[in-house]
């Protein structure tokens, strides 16, 4: 019992030596701790890492820093195009409320609802494009590791576009891959096919372009086009195992100095898609793999550093095209009805004039350019004016006409033109009633482009824009047509009313009819 009892005391005494050791020891740390000396060290530490001295750390937290600025500035950017393409397509919208053809406005429709559809896609559309024969199809077929399309050495063997599905590691979303028709192809077969590829083309995030050799000048024509549209492109040079590597050297050289305004160095790539098999004495001939491993490093690198922006680009730049189509539609449209409005005041002011002729060839220029034309022409586009503007810029249209002498031309030229096949007695009524229809025209058409330019008259001002119409109204083919009409509205039906009988008149020949304004 006493042994045991001094073991205990023993080992009581060595746990209170060493807590009072551990004690000791913590206390002289503490004792020991500067608090000042520590931030100096800090500060020190912070210093050397700006300098070249800790160049690594210094390198660390820059990369750290632009990585998150870089990933923060993107996704700005991605959201900021989805709200263009949003606020674009609700544009459009508004648009196909003007347009009054039911037919073209669906159509507009339909294309804007797919487009809309786009903005929640999943896949990336990777269109493969190029002329006939050039191993389209048969890329396609070693990039997804199975049969697919038709191949033949013939060109046209691809008739109408064929999609697949890819899905490449690491990348989050899908390829939706599209073989297209071959370009450049003869016969209209060919060019409906081209047409075709064109429309698949226009619709892609990224294309890959497969030639077989240098390019020709109406391929080269064709993808820059698409170039400058805003497509990723990557060039992709097939059937390297029909050439040696002095010949696959020289054409990637000319080609990277032929694209070089529109496709880089590194987006040049050499394949073989299906290459030649080899004949192997007394045995089966040998097929080699396919060699399509660069491009699809390339494709996967694209695909991740830039598939969200090109994908945020493609469904911004189709909402443009669609908001041209429709403001096209729109102008079209407009400027029909604008015509029609002219062609109703020109006549009317051609018949008060010639119920009450004027000799002073000024008020001409006033009568061509009647206030409430103006009024109606901006209504049609959507523009509310007063009268007090609207005889403004019918003043000002006027004054043009008079200053620049277009007034004297016009009724020179009308004169010239009808007084050998009119009778004395309906002369002055009539050049003076066909000047101002005339000049009607000329006004009234540029005031159609001063509403088309926003009210603006733009950089010549209104002299260039009335001096314009004046010379295009000029024309052969558009005055001849102008004169035919004037026998019909005004000429014929006054001659009938005051000379029963008429010596026989000449008149220009009934052409295919043309109008401008």
């Amino acid at each position: 019992m006493k042994i045991r009892n001094s073991r205990k005391i023993i080992f009581y005494i060595l746990i209170i030596f060493i807590g009072l050791i551990i004690i000791g020891l913590v206390g002289a740390i503490i004792r020991l701790i500067n608090i000042p000396a520590i931030l100096i060290t800090v500060l020190i530490i912070v210093g050397l890492s700006y300098s070249k001295k800790i160049d690594w750390l210094q390198n660390s937290l820059r990369s750290i820093f632009k990585i998150k600025n870089e990933k923060k500035s993107l996704d700005l950017s991605l959201i900021s195009k989805k709200e263009a393409a949003g606020k674009s397509l609700k544009s459009i919208d508004h648009l196909i409320t003007l347009i009054n053809d039911k037919v073209k406005a669906k159509a507009l429709k339909d294309e804007k609802d797919r487009v809309s559809l786009e903005l929640d896609r999943g896949d990336i559309i990777l269109v493969v494009f190029g002329i006939g024969s050039s191993g389209k199809t048969s890329l396609i077929r070693a990039l997804l590791k199975r049969i697919v399309g038709k191949v033949s050495p013939e060109m046209g063997s691809t008739r109408g576009k064929e999609t697949f599905r890819l899905k490449l590691k690491g990348l989050t979303r899908g390829i939706r891959i599209i073989d297209t028709p071959g370009i450049l192809e003869s016969g209209r077969g060919g060019r409906e096919r081209e047409k075709s590829a064109l429309i698949e083309a226009r619709k892609s995030d990224l294309m890959l372009v497969v030639i077989e050799g240098d390019l020709r000048s109406e391929e080269t024509r064709t993808i820059r086009s698409l170039s400058k549209l805003g497509k990723r492109l990557l060039l992709v040079l097939n059937k390297i195992d029909l050439r040696g590597e002095s010949e696959e050297k020289r054409l990637i050289e000319i080609l990277t100095s032929r694209c070089n305004d529109f496709i880089g160095p590194n987006d040049i790539i050499c394949t073989s898609a299906s290459p030649q098999t080899i004949a192997v004495a007394g045995k089966k001939p040998y097929q080699p793999a396919p060699e399509i491993n660069r491009l699809i490093r390339r494709l996967a690198n694209i695909l991740h550093e830039e598939g969200e922006e090109l994908i945020a680009d493609n469904i911004l730049l189709q909402c443009s095209n669609i908001g041209k189509e429709g403001k096209n539609l729109l102008i079209k449209q407009r400027t029909q009805t604008a015509k029609k409005c002219i062609d109703k005041y020109g006549w009317l002011s051609s018949g008060a004039l010639i119920l009450t002729p004027l000799p002073v060839l000024d008020m001409i220029a006033a009568a061509a350019v009647n206030a409430q034309m103006v009024i109606e022409i901006a209504k049609i586009h959507g523009v509310k004016l007063t009268n007090e503007r609207a005889k403004n810029l019918a003043l000002s249209v006027g004054k043009i006409l008079a200053t620049m002498g277009l007034v004297k031309g016009g009724v020179s030229l009308i004169s010239s033109t009808l007084s050998l096949s009119l009778p004395t007695l309906v002369i002055s009524k009539v050049i003076q009633g066909i000047s101002v229809s005339w000049l009607t025209r000329i006004a009234g058409a540029s005031f159609i482009t001063y509403f088309q330019q926003d009210q603006d008259w733009g950089d010549g001002g209104i002299q260039e824009v009335v001096e314009y119409h004046y010379n295009l109204n000029k024309r052969e083919e558009y005055f001849k047509s102008f004169i035919r009409r004037a026998y019909e509205r005004v000429i014929d039906p006054l001659v009938e009313k005051n000379l029963k009988k008429l010596p026989p008149r000449s008149r220009p020949p009934k052409e295919g009819d043309s109008s401008v304004l």
